[in-house]
C-alpha cells in the first residue's frame, strides 16, 4: 500500500511539472528564508549567553532624579557610564555581591614593539576579578595574578599574533604611549594571552591593561563620585532578589555619596541576559541590538514560509478537481476516508520533504550573502547538530500537514456516486477559499512594499538631514591626546593651511559622532542663583566654531582678541540655555558658570546640532575652550584633487610629528558609521521582502495557469465570438485584480500601525505618506499582473480549434 501511495504521489509530480516546481521550489525558498532569518534572530539572542555565571551577572547604570520626582516614576536617561567608587561601596554594604569588576571606557594606545609602531584600538583598563566573574578563556598566565600589577597586559590571541608572529608573547614587553587621564606612556609586561572574545559578546576589545595601572595614575579618580570613567558589574550569591536590592538603594545611596543632594544620583542594576536587546541606558561600552529588529525579521520569515504556505494550498485546492475521479473509483472500490487523508498527506509530506532539500542547497549557498548582509559570521556547520536536527524533521511534518491538512480533508470527503457524475459541490467552497488566502497573501506583500519604501525614506532622511554643522569634505586625523602634537599644533595648523585645496584647520577633543565627555556644570539662572547640571561637553580649540560652520544665534564665538576667553569664557548651545531657563539666547549672556574648575561668563551661544546620531533628540551642550586636550585635527578641504591634499598632508605631518602615525578618516563617513545597523536593517527587509513577493508571485502564476487551463473551451469559444487578445486577457486578470484591491484595504492600516511603531526608534523620522500605500498597492498590481499576463496573453493566442477539442 505505502508503495503503491509513493508510486502514485511521483507520478503526480511529474505529470505536473510545473505545478510540482512552484510548489517544490517557492516551499523551498520560503523554508530557506526561514531558516536563514533563524540564525540571525539565534545569533541576537545568543549574546552573552557564554557567560557560566551569566545568570548572576548585573551592572551598576547611573542616574539621577528631578527634583520632587520618586525615582520610580523617574524619566532621566541613565548611563552606563559612571562613577569608579559605587563598585566597591556596593560590595562593602551589600554581602549577596560576592565580586566586582570594573573597567575603563575605551581608550587607543600607540605601542612599540621593535620595529612595528601601531594606534591599538579597543582597549580597556581592567579590574584583576575579571576572570571570576566573565567566562573568557585564559590560553596563557594565572587568572588570579595576570591583571594585578600595574603595566600588565593581556593580549588577545589574535593581538598577540600581530605583534609577535609564532613566538611566544608571555612575558614579552611592549612599549605604550601616554593614554591620556588613564596612564602615562611606560613599558608594559604581557602576563596573560587569552582567546579572542566570542562574537556574540555585548563588548570587545583587542588588548587588556590591569585597572591597577590607571589607578597608580591617577588615584583620586577611584574616590570622586562626580567622575565618570567607569563601568561596573557585579556577581551576585545565587539567593539575590534584585527587587528587594533595588529598595535599599536610596539608603546606600545616602550612605555613601557626599554629592547626593545637590544631583540627586541614583542608581539601578540591569542583568547581563537584557544588556544587548533590551537595555535604553547611554554610554554603553559596545554594540547594542534591536529588539523591534528581531520582531520584524521574525514576523518576515513568518510571513514568507505562510506565503510559500498558501501557494501549496491554492494550487492543492484547485487541482482537486483533476483527481475528483480518482477519488470516486478508489471510494467505489472500498477505499476508506482515512486511507485517502494518510495518501493525500504523505504526498504533501514528500513535496515538503523535497522542497526542505531545495532549501538547504539554497541555505548552504546563502550563507556568504547573509553574512554580507548582517555583518556575523554563520557557518553552516551550526545548523546540524543533534539539537536542530529533530527541529528540523518536527518542523518538516508540521509544515507537511499544515500545507496539506486542507487539501486531504476536501479530497477525502468527495462523494463518489456525485463525483463520478460530474457532480462537485465543493468547488464553490474551494474558490472561495483560494480567493481568501490570496487576499490574505497580497496583503502581506504589499505591507512589505509599503514598508521597503518608508525604510529607505528614513534611511534617507539620516543621510540628507542638516545636521547643523560642515561634514562634507572634512579631514579628521586622529592623533590621541598626544602631547607632542599639541605642543606643535599651531605649526601643523599654519603649515596645512598653506596646502592647496586646504581650507581651514581646527583642533579639538571630540567632533560629531566621537566620544564626548560630561562634566557637572553650575551656571547662573535668572534670580542669580547657581544652579548645577550635567550636560555633555566638546573641548574646541579658537576656531573650531566657525571651522565646522555652527551658527551663533546669541553672542560671540571665541577670539584672539580676548585672552581670557581661553580661562574665562564659555559658548553653549540653544538646549543648554534652555536646561538653565533662558527661552531666549541672548538672555544667558554675560550669566557666571563654573565647569571643572573654570569659571568666567558664558560668551556665546550656537544654534542646536545634532553632533549625536538623529536616533536622539539634541542634548545641552557647552563648548569650552580647551587648547592642551585635544586629540582631533580636523581639515577642511576645498574638493580640489583630494589625493593630493591628503599626500600634503601627510608630508606635513611625516615632518612635524614623525613618531605618531598619520591616520585620517572623512568625517562624513565616520558620522554615518553610527547607522550601520540601520542600514543592514534595511538591506535584510528588503532582501526578505523581494523573496516573499517573488514567492507570491509564483504562487499566482500557477493559479493563473490553473485559471487558463479550465478556462481554455470558454477562451475558444469566445475568439471565435470575436473577442480579442485584450478582452481574453481582461477576463483573466480582472478577477485577480479585485482580491488585490482588496488585499490594499487590508493591509494599509496594519503595515502604517507597524511602520509607525518603529519609526519610533528615531527622534527625528519621516512623516507616512498617504501615497506610500498607493504605490505599494499599485506596484503589486503592476507585479500581479505582470506575472498573470504570460499565461493570459498564451491563451488568447491560442488556436480556438484546438481549444474546443481539448477536454
Amino acid at each position: 500500500m505505502f508503495k503503491n501511495y509513493l508510486k502514485i504521489a511521483i507520478r503526480n509530480l511529474l505529470k505536473k511539472k510545473v505545478y510540482s516546481f512552484i510548489n517544490i521550489f517557492g516551499l523551498g525558498v520560503g523554508m530557506a528564508c526561514c531558516v536563514l532569518i533563524f540564525m540571525f534572530v539565534q545569533e541576537e539572542l545568543s549574546y552573552d549567553n557564554y557567560h557560566e555565571k551569566g545568570d548572576r551577572i548585573y551592572r551598576v547604570i547611573h542616574g539621577s532624579t528631578q527634583e520632587g520626582v520618586e525615582e520610580s516614576e523617574a524619566t532621566n536617561d541613565f548611563w552606563v557610564w559612571g562613577n569608579a567608587p559605587v563598585g566597591p561601596a556596593l560590595k562593602r554594604d551589600f554581602p549577596e555581591i560576592e565580586k566586582v569588576v570594573q573597567f575603563s571606557g575605551r581608550a587607543d594606545i600607540l605601542l612599540s614593539i621593535g620595529d612595528i609602531t601601531q594606534q591599538e584600538e579597543g582597549i580597556l583598563f581592567m579590574d584583576s576579578t575579571a576572570f571570576e566573574v566573565f567566562s573568557w578563556e585564559l590560553l596563557q598566565g594565572d587568572p588570579k595574578t595576570a591583571l594585578a600589577a600595574p603595566y600588565s597586559v593581556v593580549l588577545t590571541e589574535s593581538t598577540a599574533k600581530k605583534y609577535f608572529g609564532d613566538a611566544n608573547a608571555l612575558g614579552q614587553s611592549i612599549k605604550g604611549s601616554e593614554v591620556a587621564g588613564r596612564a602615562n606612556a611606560g613599558e608594559y609586561t604581557v602576563t596573560g594571552i587569552l582567546a579572542d572574545v566570542p562574537s556574540n559578546s555585548h563588548f570587545k576589545f583587542n588588548l587588556l591593561i590591569s585597572l591597577n595601572t590607571f589607578r597608580q595614575t591617577r588615584a583620586e579618580v577611584f574616590d570622586d563620585w562626580g567622575y565618570a570613567d567607569t563601568y561596573t558589574y557585579l556577581l551576585v550569591n545565587e539567593q539575590f532578589d534584585q527587587a528587594a536590592f533595588q529598595e535599599k538603594i536610596p539608603d546606600f545611596i545616602q550612605r555613601g555619596n557626599t554629592d547626593t543632594e545637590e544631583s540627586n544620583y541614583m542608581i539601578r542594576l540591569e542583568p547581563l541576559k537584557d544588556v544587548y536587546l533590551r537595555s535604553d541606558a547611554q554610554r554603553q561600552p559596545g554594540q547594542t541590538g534591536s529588539l523591534s529588529n528581531i520582531y520584524v525579521f521574525s514576523i518576515i520569515g513568518i510571513f514568507i514560509l505562510v506565503i510559500a504556505i498558501i501557494n501549496f494550498m491554492n494550487l492543492s485546492t484547485a487541482r482537486s478537481m483533476e483527481r475528483a475521479k480518482e477519488v470516486g473509483i478508489r471510494k467505489s472500490i472500498g477505499a476508506g476516508r482515512k486511507s485517502l487523508i494518510f495518501q493525500f498527506l504523505g504526498e504533501s509530506l514528500i513535496i515538503v520533504l523535497l522542497a526542505a532539500l531545495v532549501g538547504f542547497a539554497l541555505v548552504s549557498v546563502s550563507i556568504p550573502l547573509i553574512n554580507e548582509l548582517t555583518a556575523k559570521e554563520f557557518q553552516l556547520a551550526s545548523l546540524i547538530n543533534w539539537q536542530t536536527i529533530p527541529v528540523v524533521l518536527a518542523t518538516i511534518v508540521i509544515i507537511g500537514l499544515l500545507a496539506g491538512s486542507y487539501p486531504a480533508l476536501v479530497l477525502s470527503s468527495f462523494r463518489p456516486v456525485s463525483i463520478l457524475k460530474g457532480i462537485n459541490n465543493s468547488n464553490a467552497r474551494g474558490v472561495n477559499l483560494r480567493k481568501t488566502l490570496v487576499v490574505f497573501q497580497f496583503s502581506l506583500s504589499i505591507a512589505l512594499i509599503a514598508g521597503t519604501m518608508i525604510v529607505y525614506s528614513q534611511m534617507a532622511l539620516l543621510l540628507d538631514q542638516d545636521m547643523g554643522f560642515d561634514k562634507e569634505q572634512m579631514v579628521v586625523l586622529d592623533y590621541n591626546y598626544d602631547g607632542d602634537v599639541t605642543n606643535v599644533s599651531a605649526s601643523i595648523k599654519n603649515e596645512m593651511e598653506a596646502i592647496p585645496g586646504v581650507s581651514s584647520v581646527a583642533f579639538s577633543r571630540s567632533v560629531p559622532g566621537s566620544h564626548f565627555p560630561a562634566a557637572y556644570t553650575t551656571l547662573e539662572m535668572a534670580d542669580g542663583e547657581m544652579v548645577g547640571q550635567a550636560q555633555p561637553i566638546f573641548q574646541v580649540g579658537l576656531d573650531f566654531i566657525d571651522h565646522y560652520g555652527l551658527e551663533l544665534v546669541a553672542g560671540r564665538s571665541y577670539s584672539r582678541d580676548f585672552p581670557s576667553d581661553s580661562t574665562q569664557a564659555l559658548v553653549i548651545n540653544e538646549a543648554a540655555a534652555r536646561q538653565y531657563g533662558y527661552a531666549n539666547p541672548e538672555d544667558i549672556i554675560g550669566k557666571k558658570f563654573d565647569q571643572w574648575g573654570r569659571a568666567g561668563e558664558v560668551i556665546g551661544v550656537v544654534k542646536d546640532f545634532n553632533y549625536i546620531s538623529l536616533h536622539a533628540s539634541i542634548e545641552p551642550l557647552t563648548l569650552p575652550f580647551e587648547a592642551y586636550a585635544s586629540r582631533y585635527v580636523s581639515v577642511k578641504l576645498t574638493g580640489e584633487d583630494i589625493p593630493a591634499t591628503l599626500a600634503g598632508l601627510e608630508g606635513v605631518w611625516n615632518q612635524l610629528v614623525p613618531h605618531r602615525p598619520f591616520i585620517y578618516s572623512f568625517l562624513d563617513e565616520d558620522f554615518n558609521q553610527q547607522y550601520q545597523s540601520d542600514f543592514r536593517f534595511r538591506k535584510i527587509f528588503t532582501t526578505f521582502s523581494i523573496l516573499a513577493i517573488l514567492i507570491a508571485s509564483l504562487g499566482l502564476l500557477g493559479l493563473a495557469t490553473y485559471t487558463a487551463e479550465q478556462r481554455t473551451k470558454e477562451i475558444g469559444i469566445r475568439k471565435v465570438m470575436g473577442a480579442n487578445v485584450g478582452n481574453i486577457v481582461g477576463l483573466l486578470s480582472k478577477d485577480f485584480v479585485k482580491l488585490i484591491l482588496i488585499a490594499i484595504l487590508v493591509s494599509t492600516p496594519v503595515s502604517w500601525y507597524a511602520m509607525n511603531l518603529w519609526l519610533e526608534g528615531f527622534a527625528y523620522q519621516v512623516s507616512i505618506q498617504w501615497w506610500v500605500f498607493l504605490v505599494a498597492g499599485v506596484g503589486s498590481i503592476i507585479i500581479a499582473l505582470m506575472t498573470i499576463s504570460f499565461q493570459s496573453i498564451k491563451a488568447a493566442l491560442m488556436n480556438p480549434v484546438k481549444s474546443l477539442k481539448s477536454e
